[in-house]
């Protein structure tokens, strides 16, 4: 073979070589932390962005494990991604997997939660102290109308999985249901899956029968404490207000036993897909805002028509 045609082919392989990197995929980790429909709707909000932004996505699901989380951050990392997209299970301990990837050029955005770190380029979220506040102003209402303005309340939070949203919105919670009313908390328990709720929530009702309003701060917790107080037989007697939009929240609500009042639903798919949006844009080097709020809003008994087409929506 001639040195010219050797050349043109050493040539040809650069330009070849040149056009697969400069051609290659852009590829981002998205992360949730359990299989629920809020999480569900984050993942639909992350593959609509990157379908959007013809991204490569790689998803995982942390269940909500820490040292799941690190290995998913790892492998994000190795796939070569530019961005990763999590809620952080814990403040402290999720800094230092997440670390690795930023010293490695990744792009940190999160959601939902917070780090005691400086390198995430970005959080997209929703007030955790509004979730409960929208809910509280809900059963004020509620307590000052039906119950003469006094009620005798439970709570259920999930402070061990996320100690600070957990406080956030109980705190938020309450702050806005003793607004003119007379409160009284009588316990406070843990229960954020729908079949620990259950039996927390039964216990919770033996022990103090003398409960009227149930607060539950995550959409296991709610579906949970519903399921309780019709096993119970105390629907007209029990109420509760809770969290999180979903399809059965939704029935809940449109169910004639009156035992779910209110709950206040975050909007997940928007979350997902501006997180998603956030990651792109730091990517290709776009200022983005440290902090995005996507607004949450309430779903009550009240407002039949809303919840109506709150749950159409959702079944399409």
């Amino acid at each position: 073979m001639s040195f010219i045609k050797r050349a043109l082919m050493a040539l040809g392989f650069a330009f070849a070589l040149a056009g697969s990197v400069s051609g290659q995929e852009t590829v981002i980790g998205g992360m949730v932390v359990q299989q629920d429909q809020y999480n569900r709707g984050i993942q639909l909000g992350f593959e609509a962005s990157a379908a959007k932004g013809g991204i490569t996505l790689l998803q995982g699901n942390s269940d909500s494990k820490l040292e799941k989380e690190s290995e998913l951050v790892d492998t994000f990392i190795a796939r070569g991604a530019k961005a990763i997209v999590l809620t952080p299970l814990n403040s402290e301990a999720s800094v230092p997997a997440l670390r690795r990837a930023a010293e490695a050029g990744v792009k940190v955005v999160l959601y939902g939660a917070r780090l005691n770190a400086d390198f995430p380029v970005s959080f997209i979220g929703t007030s955790h102290e509004n979730i409960g506040r929208f809910s509280g102003q809900a059963a004020a209402e509620f307590i000052s109308r039906e119950l003469g303005g006094k009620a005798n309340v439970a709570l259920l939070g999930f402070r061990s999985q996320f100690q600070q949203p957990s406080d956030d919105r109980t705190n938020g919670f309450l702050e806005r249901a003793k607004d003119g009313n007379e409160i009284t908390v009588v316990s406070t328990q843990e229960a954020w899956l729908a079949e620990q709720a259950v039996t927390v929530t039964t216990d919770m009702l033996s022990a103090h029968p003398e409960i009227q309003i149930i607060y539950a701060a995550n959409e296991g917790g709610t579906v949970g404490a519903v399921q309780a107080v019709r096993a119970a037989g105390r629907q007209g007697r029990v109420y509760v207000f809770g969290t999180d939009g979903s399809e059965q929240l939704a029935t809940f609500l449109l169910d004639g036993d009156k035992v779910l009042i209110a709950t206040t639903a975050q909007q997940p798919f928007e979350v997902g897909k501006k997180a998603m949006d956030t990651a792109q844009a730091a990517i290709r080097g776009d200022v983005v805002e440290k902090t995005y709020d996507v607004a949450p809003f309430v779903l009550s008994r009240s407002g039949r028509v809303a919840v109506e087409e709150y749950l159409a929506k959702i079944k399409q």
